[in-house]
């Protein structure tokens, strides 16, 4: 009787609160992206717009950098997006997503490109930008660092669009080469070569100033 009656408290004296903190855990576990995708293919409009918060800021950046201004910017941002949930069926499982997004989203930016330079180099300079959390440099540094600033920028102004997009996606957005690849609509390889190219031509002019 002891014997069965141990057992039983054993059983009967689990602590609830324990139970369920393992149940919250399993309820409340943050999903991956794949799961997020997925569910996302079956019609969860929450799920889409987790994915949408986690990966609109760079949408609109590329589609800024690709676009030229801020409110078609937005426009291809939100567009592309909108397509990419229509589009979901066709995307491949198991490959990452945001080159896939962010390929979506640059078709939209370019289908509204304009050729005003000023816009254009509103947009470098948007993207250029210090991010949040940079370290602040003392008054003496930032003002060289303004002036180097300021002449990069004038420098890669100066670069055709194609090295100039392949340098603002890669290095001012801080894409990968995969998604810069995407965001451009070209193979990898030729984001390498005009990336090198763009970063001579850099170099060279850079060093004549000097």
């Amino acid at each position: 009787m002891a014997g069965l009656g141990a057992g039983g408290s054993g059983h009967q004296d689990r602590n609830p609160d324990e139970a369920c903190g393992v149940l919250a855990a399993v309820v409340d576990r943050p999903l991956d992206e794949t799961e997020l995708v997925e569910r996302a293919r079956r019609g969860d409009l929450r799920a889409w717009e987790t994915i949408v918060r986690t990966h609109q800021g760079i949408a609109f950046r590329t589609a800024y950098i690709l676009a030229g201004n801020a409110a078609d910017a937005e426009e291809a941002a939100q567009d592309g997006l909108v397509k990419a949930y229509r589009a979901l069926g066709r995307f491949r499982r198991g490959a990452p997503l945001r080159p896939w997004l962010l390929r979506i989203v640059s078709n939209e930016a370019r289908n509204r490109r304009r050729s005003a330079a000023r816009r254009e180099r509103l947009s470098l300079r948007a993207a250029a930008e210090a991010r949040p959390g940079d370290a602040v440099p003392s008054p003496e540094a930032a003002l060289l660092s303004r002036e180097e600033h300021e002449r990069l920028l004038a420098a890669v102004e100066r670069l055709s669009e194609d090295h100039r997009d392949a340098i603002a996606c890669r290095f001012f957005l801080d894409l990968s080469e995969d998604e810069t690849a995407a965001a451009l609509n070209v193979r990898r390889g030729t984001v390498k070569s005009r990336l090198s190219r763009a970063l001579e031509r850099l170099r060279e002019e850079l060093e004549a100033e000097l």
